[in-house]
């Protein structure tokens, strides 16, 4: 068997696949360059790690069940809802995160809550940091069936070691109270590990109504906001005032 031939059967079987793919280029390179061992297996090295990292951030993107518009890259400098560019800049820095802040994102529908959380998200994704994405409905079902069914009680489980929990649209219905009981003992569980990003179109003064329990519903806000930023969003919906029709896309 030719020697390139043992080493891509090598990397197989240790599953270091990435040095196999690019050996021929980092020969080739490396002969170039006339590099000397050391450089050339640095070189094979990054190769592997690089992989490795692009796939296990695409892991983390997976299991964060992010919506497809979570690129801030595309957040439109001229919207009207009170955030400035250089606000969302500094957001997604991330140093809230860093130091186990949440955020609560407030205001009306249309003004781009869950756009910015899903971004936020993906910024610490791409960080390296566990996140999982969640609206109400989405969290409202895991909390029902997490002692019922095996794929209910491993997605609590994952989100149980999250470094970040995005809650979208939360109050927006009333909540049964059973479930606004799970969700109480779920925050009070990781509160203090975990950082969460809160969008609702509901004041804090409003939840005990949602809850119908003040004292649950003052209990639980004292969790998410003792360490909180809150950030109020107005303005008009973004998505009527850019609204579109089928006619108009075929001229």
């Amino acid at each position: 068997m030719e020697k390139n031939e043992q080493i891509n059967a090598l990397c197989r079987q240790f599953k270091i696949t990435a040095m196999a793919s690019c050996l021929p280029l980092v020969i080739a390179d490396s002969e170039k360059q006339n590099s000397g061992y050391r450089d050339f297996f640095l070189a094979l090295l990054k190769q592997e790690a690089e992989l490795r990292l692009k796939n296990e951030t695409a892991r983390r993107r997976k299991a964060a069940r992010l919506p497809l518009k979570n690129d801030l890259g595309t957040y439109d400098k001229k919207a009207e809802n009170g955030l400035t560019p250089t606000r969302v800049n500094q957001l997604r820095e991330l140093n809230w995160l860093d130091q186990g802040f949440n955020l609560m994102l407030l205001g009306p529908s249309g003004t781009g809550k869950t756009f910015l959380a899903a971004g936020l998200a993906a910024d610490a994704v791409d960080k390296g940091y566990k996140a999982y994405f969640k609206t109400m409905e989405d969290l409202t079902g895991i909390l029902k069936l997490k002692d019922l069914t095996r794929t209910a009680a491993a997605e609590y489980k994952r989100m149980l070691k999250a470094d970040l929990i995005i809650l979208d649209d939360i109050m927006l219905f009333p909540v049964e109270k059973s479930v606004a009981v799970s969700l109480f003992n779920f925050v009070n569980q990781v509160y203090e590990q975990t950082s969460f990003i809160i969008t609702t179109n509901k004041m804090p003064t409003e939840w005990a109504k949602m809850l119908d329990d003040e004292v649950l519903a003052t209990a639980l806000l004292d969790r998410l906001l003792f360490r909180c930023d809150i950030i109020n969003l107005s303005g008009k919906s973004y998505r009527m005032k850019n609204r579109q029709t089928f006619f108009e896309h075929q001229k």
